[in-house]
């Protein structure tokens, strides 16, 4: 696995912390969760921007946004009582899917 790939799943990850985030900021009015939400947002986006050196991008962005999408609505499940029905999982799992896929079929990233 490349750099950029691992670049590319740090800042998947980051979208889920700064996603989750803004809910534990109130508004952006607790200041505390609004700066690591922000530096959290920040550090995702120039860690994507760095995958797509190399990355095509519309491989890297569905791959990030995959990550991010199944990362929050798993967050939401665990920490916000969200539902957890046969349909949802079923979605989820095919988001993850979508996105191996597209690591699996996108070929050698240039140099």
């Amino acid at each position: 696995m490349s750099i950029s790939w691992i670049f590319l799943i740090i800042a998947g990850c980051l979208e889920c912390g700064w996603a989750v985030g803004i809910k534990y900021t109130e508004g952006f009015s607790r200041p505390v969760p609004s700066v690591l939400t922000v530096l959290a947002m920040v550090a995702s986006f120039w860690l994507l921007s760095l995958a797509m050196k190399t990355i095509p991008v519309g491989t890297a962005y569905a791959v990030w946004t995959g990550i991010g999408a199944v990362g929050v609505a798993l967050f939401g499940i665990i920490l916000f009582d969200e539902p957890r029905d046969l349909a949802r999982v079923l979605c989820l799992l095919l988001i993850i899917s979508g996105v191996i896929g597209l690591k699996v079929f996108s070929g050698v990233s240039r140099p």
